[in-house]
């Protein structure tokens, strides 16, 4: 499961959404969706709302229903990963079903519309990078901390192509391989890196500083090329690739480094700087259309 929050917007709300690389399926946030049909003022009196709408299912007989909905962590208006109920679309319908609300059937059709925009998306690549720098936007991040993780992020896919076309497999394998690459730039492996910001379940590059995203891009570039160049095949010949484009990384961080006098690795997060939508809005920030 993909561990960023999307955010699409139905009747001016907000509404959470993970993308299921492996099911090919969205996961809706269920108090999003309860906010929206209720008409509740807060995501608290929503939440009250749907604990009491469960109970009730249940009592109806929807155990399977509730047993099948799940917790994923979804980044709440303060910037923190949360667990929230989610529901895929078929799911969801149900519980809309269940909710008397004159926004029920403009509702199912949203639901729609989001899943032929995710078919487009898939069929154009351009437009899944589009909706991610509108996502990038409406959480608050700065747009040169957008563009550097845009740029990543294709870069990245070039890297996973290369380690694909040399036998490695995702899971494992692929962790491993991004393991030895961030070690050797940083010092540290992923879940090391993570520790220092404090992180958990939430995306290590989402939480990257300007310096630290470029040179981790640095550091996959390099191997990416590296490997175009000399076609590595099996784990070990992947590995001393994935080591020595996180060694050009790291000649750079050291000279960084040494100029200002300070490690460029930080606990600093940035999510930290995140503006929160309404915050944002209250402030008359510049943000794009739709999220106004």
């Amino acid at each position: 499961m993909a561990d960023k929050t999307i955010i699409k917007l139905f009747d001016e709300k907000q509404v959470r959404i993970a993308w299921d690389d492996k099911e090919e399926k969205y996961y809706f946030s269920v108090v999003d969706v309860v906010q929206v049909l209720t008409e509740q003022p807060t995501a608290r009196s929503a939440s009250t709302y749907w604990a009491v709408l469960k109970k009730r299912l249940k009592e109806e007989g929807a155990d399977e229903l509730l047993t099948n909905c799940k917790q994923l962590k979804m980044r709440a208006t303060d910037g923190k990963m949360r667990a929230t109920d989610v529901a895929d679309t078929e799911q969801l319908l149900r519980i809309v079903q269940s909710v008397p609300s004159k926004k029920a059937e403009p509702l199912k059709q949203w639901l729609a519309e989001v899943g032929a925009q995710r078919i487009d998306q898939m069929q154009d690549p351009e437009l899944s990078i589009e909706q991610a720098v509108h996502d990038y936007r409406r959480l608050g991040y700065s747009e040169a901390w957008i563009n550097q993780r845009i740029r990543s992020i294709e870069v990245r896919k070039e890297l996973t192509d290369e380690w694909h076309r040399g036998g490695m497999k995702e899971g494992v394998q692929y962790a491993s391989l991004t393991d030895i690459l961030t070690k050797a730039w940083s010092g540290r492996t992923t879940r090391q890196y993570k520790q220092l910001k404090g992180l958990r379940k939430e995306s290590l590059r989402d939480n990257m500083t300007n310096v630290e995203l470029a040179l981790n891009t640095l550091a996959e570039a390099s191997a990416a090329e590296l490997s175009k160049q000399r076609s590595p095949r099996g784990f070990k010949e992947n590995a001393r690739v994935a080591g020595e484009g996180g060694r050009v990384a790291k000649v750079a961080r050291q000279q960084l480094e040494q100029s200002l006098g300070r490690s460029v690795v930080t606990a600093q997060k940035a999510s930290d700087y995140i503006i929160p939508l309404e915050q944002a809005q209250s402030q008359e920030l510049p943000l794009d259309e739709d999220a106004k």
